[in-house]
């Protein structure tokens, strides 16, 4: 089938997506800025850290190498003031692999054996943090502190990533609500607009009906010309009836699926082009029901099948065929040997406003796929197109249990 796209008093549906991207936009750049920010405070915060043990280290190394009479007073303020910092492990491992620490807790009543065995396994998860350990050369020997993170870069580390997913929520939140906003816009056009048709149709009706029975009882007037005009009025009042049904709670009833279709179809093959032939293939029981609205389900096969002569330009084949799906289900697949979708509008044949033909609305398909999906609890679905070959859409119903 072929499409195009036309711009429509419709085309405001559009407008929320820009609303979208921009909402999308700005967590975006919220989420950026804010991993960009906290990544410069961390690393700001591992420097500092760094420095600390560093200072630490040159103490340790100060008062293990200097004279015994050197004033360390100095030294022992600033470790002091280290200590006093309670957040950062810290694990000294001397020139014997004998294992001190700070600010990592220990049970007071262990043994010496029991702390070395638990600092061993602290070291190795300091280690495992990556944070190089700082060398301490003695002169005889070289020993190492191992520190780890604090448990403030710790909560930094991690808050970006709960800032983000809190963004994340935000945004599809967001979306929801504008999708939401959206779609009850749709309902409300809908409704209206059906609601409207039917009662716009309803008059004229009533005198067509009215004139047809004066025309019954003309001895001039050809009996079979006032029969097809019955049937168009008949049908006329089954379009206001299906209007009437747009917006609300549709009857769902047990009804033939093939002769439903073969009904209907029959009543279409004449007033389209006689250039196009419609033929029906089932494999389902010959009984086989589904339970559906009538007068909504066939607006379905009317719409899809009138795109498929439209795409075929008045000559060329529509197939319909009917069989039994996985899951219980049922399928119908329309078929056409029209002009095909080009893969660009693959993706639009379902939204409102959309249509490649010179005149109408662009609502058939989705009006179809509305009725399928909302009231039908179906799925209508483009199965396969080819361009110059034809498309095929499939509706899938839930076969009754």
């Amino acid at each position: 089938m072929k499409f195009r796209e036309v711009s429509l008093p419709l085309a405001f549906y559009n407008r929320d997506t820009w609303l979208k991207i921009a909402f999308f936009s700005v967590s975006v750049i919220m989420a950026a800025f804010s991993l960009y920010f906290t990544d410069g405070l961390v690393s700001k915060l591992e420097e500092r850290e760094k420095q600390q043990i560093e200072l630490y280290a040159e103490t340790i190394r100060y008062v293990m190498t200097s004279d015994e009479n050197a004033d360390i007073n100095f030294f022992f303020e600033r470790i002091k003031k280290i200590n006093e910092n309670n957040t950062i492990p810290v694990i000294w491992k001397d020139g014997s692999g004998h294992l001190n620490s700070i600010n990592i807790p220990l049970n007071e009543s262990s043994t010496m054996d029991e702390r070395q065995s638990i600092l061993k396994i602290k070291l190795q998860e300091i280690i495992a943090e990556k944070n190089k350990p700082i060398e301490m050369d003695m002169g005889f020997q070289k020993e190492y502190i191992y520190y780890g993170n604090s448990k403030l870069l710790k909560l930094l580390r991690y808050y970006p990533l709960s800032q983000l997913t809190v963004v994340l929520i935000v945004g599809f939140l967001g979306y929801i609500f504008f999708s939401y906003s959206r779609r009850a816009e749709q309902n409300k056009v809908w409704v209206g607009l059906a609601k409207e048709t039917a009662h716009q149709l309803g008059t004229p009706l009533s005198s067509l009906t009215a004139w047809v029975e004066i025309l019954k009882n003309e001895p001039h007037i050809n009996p079979e010309i006032v029969t097809e005009l019955g049937k168009d009025i008949q049908r006329l009042d089954t379009i206001t009836t299906r209007f009437s049904n747009i917006g609300s709670i549709p009857v769902l009833k047990q009804e033939n699926l093939l002769e439903l279709i073969s009904s209907f179809i029959n009543y279409l093959k004449i007033r389209i082009s006689t250039k196009v032939t419609i033929d029906i293939q089932s494999s389902l029981l010959p009984n086989q029901t589904a339970n559906i609205n009538k007068y909504l389900f066939e607006w379905v096969i009317e719409n899809i099948c009138k795109n498929g002569v439209d795409a075929m330009g008045g000559t060329g084949q529509i197939h319909i065929h009917l069989f039994e799906g996985k899951l219980n289900q049922l399928v119908i697949e329309i078929s056409d040997s029209g002009k095909g979708i080009s893969p660009k509008n693959t993706s639009k044949i379902f939204s409102p406003g959309f249509s490649t033909k010179k005149r109408g609305w662009g609502l058939g398909l989705t009006l179809a796929k509305r009725i399928v999906e909302n009231y039908h609890e179906g799925k209508l679905t483009l199965k396969s197109t080819e361009l110059n070959k034809g498309s095929t859409f499939r509706i899938v119903l839930p076969k009754p249990s």
